[in-house]
Order: structure tokens, then sequence, then C-alpha cells
């Protein structure tokens, strides 16, 4: 894959994003919005900005929620022009408890829009028209059932075929499948469409009993996927381009305040790298950054202030290429 910058760098994300409810004192809550390719998608807008552009792609409900989300986005500078509606169904909730730096969370999701994004071909088709990158999870397969599966794929090689870069963080949830034979079977089939995998080794061990990065980098190589990036927690990140394996070293952060990001923030950092021209080890290291910054502030989002920093990187990037 190129490490130039590309000439397309339209980004759609695909999956589930839900209203967050985040305490942030005795029985007070803040309400925002979140999920993985949602956090993903929302850092990328905000560190390429202008040099391209970001959409969004699911279905929500006609509730009040659902349309502060639309808001949410276009103030966000997130294109929300492909998504659909569903009368009968509204955008999912999820409430966070929180113990130290780690958090649990309790969903309202059965009935959530998101559900059906991938029930029409042609919705699916419509969003991923004159794209660069389509950027989808495990979450994103584990919802929408297995006729959504194949229409998700079906759209993903004809968008591949027309140039696009898929990526793809396998991010397993258990819960959300019905059984542990038809979870491997999706997150194994999709590799067939992937051209980037941001796998987490964690999750990766324990769903097919990878003793070590590298085992997890081959095993997914044998797959056939040509960019490989094994994030490991405070670990070092190993990354396979070009047939070659190689490792970078994660920086210790001090002040963990809230993990839950991590792993969301470091696909946005490097998917934004390799956008704009970045060499994988370099897009490595602005993803650990981008990491390491969400990690040391409460939420999934980083402030704007934070960011600034991370758009100096990319224009001096631009201005290389």
């Amino acid at each position: 894959m190129t490490n130039q910058a590309w000439l397309n760098r339209n980004v759609v994300g695909i999956g589930e994003a839900m209203v967050e409810f985040a305490p942030i004192g005795d029985n007070v809550y803040r309400r925002s919005f979140a999920g993985d390719t949602l956090n993903t998608c929302w850092h990328i807008a905000q560190i390429i900005q202008d040099h391209g552009r970001v959409g969004y792609f699911t279905k929500v409900g006609s509730d009040a929620f659902s349309e502060e989300f639309i808001n949410f986005l276009t103030a966000s500078g997130i294109d929300p022009v492909a998504i659909r509606r569903d009368a009968t169904r509204s955008i999912g909730l999820y409430v966070i408890s929180l113990s130290h730096a780690e958090r649990s969370f309790s969903y309202w999701r059965e009935l959530s829009a998101a559900r059906r994004l991938a029930d029409d071909p042609y919705e699916l088709a419509a969003a991923m028209l004159d794209t660069g990158l389509i950027h989808i999870t495990g979450i994103t397969l584990a919802i929408i059932g297995e006729e959504g599966r194949r229409n998700l794929k079906k759209a993903l090689c004809e968008a591949r075929s027309k140039g696009a870069i898929v990526s793809y963080d396998p991010n397993v949830r258990r819960r959300l499948w019905p059984d542990e034979s038809e979870m491997r079977r999706a997150l194994c089939e999709i590799l067939e469409v992937t051209d980037i995998t941001l796998p987490s080794f964690d999750d990766e061990a324990q769903l097919w009993g990878d003793a070590s990065p590298e085992e997890t980098i081959g095993r997914l190589a044998q797959l056939g996927v040509a960019e490989i990036v094994v994030k490991n927690g405070s670990g070092e990140v190993l990354f396979l381009t070009d047939g070659v394996v190689s490792r970078v070293a994660t920086p210790a952060v001090d002040n963990i305040c809230d993990t839950t990001g991590a792993g969301d923030s470091f696909n946005a950092g490097y998917l934004a790298g390799r956008l704009v021209g970045m060499a994988p080890l370099e897009a490595c290291k602005l993803g650990q950054d981008l990491a390491g910054e969400i990690i040391s502030h409460f939420g999934a989002l980083a402030p704007q202030q934070a960011l600034v920093r991370f758009r100096t990187v990319v224009g001096n990037q631009l201005a290389k290429s």
C-alpha cells in the first residue's frame, strides 16, 4: 500500500453509534454519543479536517436522541447524509459505571435501528460511493446478523473493485453473538475483503489461541491480509507491511484516567496517518500518541485543545507529500 498521501481521502465508518451517559459526579451523568467506529471516525475528522471528508453510515430512529445525534455529527464535521431512519426503532443507549480507570457498561440496544443498517444493499452501496477508506469493526458485524453480513461483504467487495481500502478492527464482543462458531466464522470471512486489519492481541489470544502477537500476524497474513497492525495495550505494537514484520514500543502514560477509547483512537491516528502519506511506522507512532492522549482524559473523545498538535502533524506531513 502506498506511503504517499491518498488522492481519495474520503472516509466512511459503518457501525453502531449510541447515546452515552457517563458519570461526572454523585448520581450526575453527562450525555454524549459514542461507539467504536464513531469514535475512530470522529478523531479522524478532527485531525484531518479540511484535508479530507469523513462520513458515517448507520441507521437511527425518529426519536429526539437520534435527531441530536445527527446534529452532533454535523457539528463535529462528519457528513451524516448517508444515514437512514427507522421510525419503528431508536438509537441505542448505554450507561457507564467507573472504577478507577476501568469502566463497565449497561446496554439498551436490542431495539437499536443500527441493527438494520445492512438490510438494504442499495443503501450500503450508496454510502460507499466515491470512498477512499471504509472502516468497520467486529461490532458492526455482530449487530447486523447473517443477511446483513452478506450484504455488507458484497458491498465492500464492490467498493474495493473501485479503489476503496477497507480497514477492520475485529473488536471481539462475545455477548453480541449468538454462539462462538458463528462469531468465529463471521470474523474470519470478512478478512477476505479487508486491506488493513487492526486487532488487539488480547482479543485474538482469547478467540484464536494465539500465543504471541507474532502468531497473530502470521495467522492473519496466511488469510491474505496485506497490512496488519496488532495492538497490545502498553506493550509494543507489531505490524506487517510488504511482507515485513516490524515493531514499535508504546510510550508510557503516567496519568491514566480512562482506558476505554484507547483502541479506537489508535485506529484513528494510524488511519489518519496512512491517509496523509505516513509510512506504517510513523502512522503507528501517531496512533500511539493519540491513544496516550485519550487515556489521560475521561471519555472516548479527546478535548479539542488536545488535538491541535495532531492537526499540526498532519498538516506538516501533507506539506512534505
